[in-house]
């Protein structure tokens, strides 16, 4: 199911400072944790994940970590929300590339019984935030999570999964950790994200230099979510799609605000270096063609929420083929049929 298409609008907030909670254990798992380079066999090798594991290790290790945390934390918070939408409690859950605990943060000890949150990033799992949920760090990669099969009454995942190169495996071992009847509530950018970065740079890296290179990753349709999911073998899928928008003072603190989320550009084919006379113009055409009346640009991150569930025969499932009692021809008529009905009471 595909739900309409909601606008959020943000500021960008001050800093806020931050209380480090103490893990109550650090578990590395070396096998969960892919060599620099490797992919899966059968995966478009796009991003550099171990190029990703640096950007997000140097991001926690930042004075100020949680001055860039505000989308994050945002989304995550929306992500607890759905959580809460489900009238049971979850024993055992994870949190899959799960950055300082976005998620965690916004959960209770009476919903979710104990918190798995594994990262790449071991930085970011010394400095998690704090929360009421007995934790356990692990470190490992979203492309090959060291967990045995109907482990997870829960798999959560926010802004993490577009920066897999394979998104089917990946889909595909979630559902492989989760107990039957088990349930995936994931977020991740796609579409349309940060189309005015990418419009501005292409834009002035063509004037200046006859021509232009991706500085901005690609991101997954969300009409293929739903397929994924499907394919991965979820059951009662629900895809839908919000947009954040969020004002900065230019471009130039857009893409700080980027770097200070570990969310840099790790595509192998990106361009290692921007002439200084091009960002310039890019800021001027950012500026240009998308300027407030207040004088600041907006940024859109466009948000896609999937939800999946692990098959047990107590779910509900469709009707079978042809077992219809009414037909959709006779459905103009049911005005017609509760009015008789309530006249002959």
């Amino acid at each position: 199911m595909l739900r309409l298409t909601r606008v959020w609008l943000l500021w960008r907030r001050p800093p806020a400072a931050g209380v480090p909670a103490k893990n109550l254990g650090l578990r590395k798992v070396a096998s969960g944790v892919s060599p620099p380079g490797s992919a899966s066999p059968r995966a478009v090798n796009i991003f550099d994940r171990d190029l990703k594991r640096k950007q997000k290790n140097w991001a926690a290790r930042q004075p100020e970590p949680r001055k860039f945390d505000y989308l994050k934390e945002e989304v995550g918070s929306r992500i607890a929300d759905r959580v809460y939408d489900i009238a049971r409690d979850f024993p055992l859950a994870l949190d899959l590339g799960c950055g300082r605990g976005y998620i965690a943060q916004h959960l209770n000890k009476e919903t979710v019984g104990k918190f798995f949150q594994a990262d790449i990033a071991e930085n970011a799992l010394k400095n998690t935030l704090e929360t009421e949920i007995p934790t356990v760090s692990v470190l490992a990669d979203e492309e090959f999570l060291p967990f045995r099969e109907n482990t997870f009454d829960l798999v959560v995942s926010s802004l993490s999964l577009h920066w897999v190169n394979d998104l089917p495996r990946a889909l595909e071992q979630i559902r492989y950790v989760l107990k039957p009847d088990g349930v995936f509530l994931g977020a991740m950018f796609g579409g349309d994200t940060l189309y005015e970065l990418r419009c501005s740079l292409q834009l002035a890296e063509t004037e200046r230099e006859g021509g232009f290179s991706p500085h901005v990753s690609p991101f997954t349709a969300v009409n293929d979510l739903g397929h994924l999911l499907g394919r991965a073998g979820f059951n009662t899928l629900t895809v839908d799609t919000d947009e954040i928008q969020v004002n900065y003072p230019g471009m130039f603190e857009l893409m700080e605000d980027l770097q200070g989320m570990g969310e840099s550009n790790c595509a192998w084919n990106r361009k290692a270096l921007l002439h200084r006379n091009t960002m310039l113009a890019a800021a001027a055409v950012y500026g240009e063609m998308y300027r407030n009346e207040d004088g600041s640009v907006p940024a859109t991150y466009q948000i896609y929420y999937m939800i999946g569930w692990k098959y047990h025969d107590s779910q509900a499932r469709p009707a079978e083929r042809g077992s219809a009692t009414v037909s959709f021809g006779e459905l103009g008529k049911i005005n017609s049929l509760m009015s008789q009905e309530k006249k002959s009471q």
